[in-house]
């Protein structure tokens, strides 16, 4: 038995995957210069985001379990692990072999977790060893058994091709998408109703932008919106993103002001009626609550999100990001 990838699951690049290995439904792989790797039997399910390149390899080993709506950016993470859902994994992050971390829990940048650890929390703390009830549940869930498959992993070339000529666009009502002809939107990314996006952006596989009878999306140029993020807002509320913004995979983004040059890590949220200056950054899995106003140059972190420091200048585009460059290379894979 090879990859098993369920219909809506979608890959970019080149891959190296055990036996019975499975992406389930709205799961994303991006893996530049095939620098992810899943070891065999292991499951990531629905709408996760596995983001791989040459700044952030991805290994995972043999019959880990990945939970709904998990980020893994260029992380590695051992051997029969259990990852609960909407855990985030950020670049370097280095998860032992046996571990299972809570809901939520956020593993931030170059943490090394030890093997048989209890994780959670944002940012996540280990609370304790696996207990023997723990790995009595996660062998039951196994089916029974540890054993660990021999083999070596298969290679799979997954070239970027767009079978629509700019994603799906809706209409709602009389409401229709505009989206600049330099623009690149992902087969799976999806526009509905008042929204424009400017000249030059990446919208990523599985994005939701809904511009509905709620208001108006306004997207400037040069703006990333990445894998599985979703962009919405309330009834009186308007949606404004400037221009050469990043916003990482796994976000909700929703009825906010975005200023221009701005960097939303993966897996953060930003809520209606609040506002970024310029050069702001929100780390990964951080909220921005509703109203709250930043200045221009904040650095945001938490959930609750407060001000952790200063980003002074212009932002350096962060190796999980895109570039027309990299998208023009995972059209040419394998």
């Amino acid at each position: 038995m090879g990859m098993i990838v369920r219909q809506s699951a979608s890959l970019f690049g080149t891959l190296m995957a055990g036996q019975g290995c499975t992406l389930a439904q709205g799961a994303v792989v991006r893996s530049e210069d095939g620098q992810v790797r899943i070891g065999h039997g292991s499951l990531f399910l629905e709408n996760g985001v596995i983001v791989g390149g040459p700044r952030l390899p991805v290994a995972i080993g043999s019959k880990v379990v990945f939970g709904h709506r998990c980020l893994v950016i260029g992380a590695f993470v051992g051997d029969l692990c259990e990852v609960g859902n909407s855990t985030i994994l950020m670049t370097g992050a280095r998860l032992g072999a046996r571990c299972m971390t809570g809901e939520g829990t956020l593993i931030t940048q170059g943490t090394v977790i030890p093997d048989d650890s209890v994780v959670v929390g944002r940012p996540g703390r280990m609370i304790r060893r696996t207990s023997d009830a723990d790995i009595e549940r996660v062998l039951r869930l196994r089916g029974g058994d540890f054993s660990l498959p021999d083999g070596e992993l298969t290679r799979y070339d997954y070239p970027l091709r767009r079978d629509h000529a700019m994603g799906r666009l809706y209409a709602y009502g009389n409401k229709h998408p505009r989206v600049h002809s330099t623009a690149y939107l992902f087969d799976s990314a999806e526009i509905t109703g008042d929204v424009i996006i400017g000249e030059g952006c990446i919208i990523g596989a599985g994005v939701k932008i809904i511009g509905d009878s709620h208001g108006p999306v306004r997207i400037g140029n040069r703006v990333q919106i990445l894998e599985n993020a979703v962009l919405h807002l309330l009834p009186d509320t308007s949606l404004i993103i400037e221009d050469d913004v990043i916003i990482g995979p796994g976000t909700m983004i929703h009825g906010c002001h975005i200023g221009s040059g701005c960097i939303v890590e993966p897996g953060a949220i930003v809520c209606d009626y609040s506002r970024l200056g310029k050069n702001c950054v929100v780390t990964a899995g951080s909220l921005v609550k509703q109203r709250d106003e930043f200045p221009d140059g904040t650095v945001i972190e938490g959930f609750p999100g407060r001000l952790s420091g200063r980003a002074d200048g212009t932002l350096a585009m962060p190796a999980w990001a895109l570039s027309m460059e990299a998208v023009r290379a995972l059209e040419k894979t394998g």
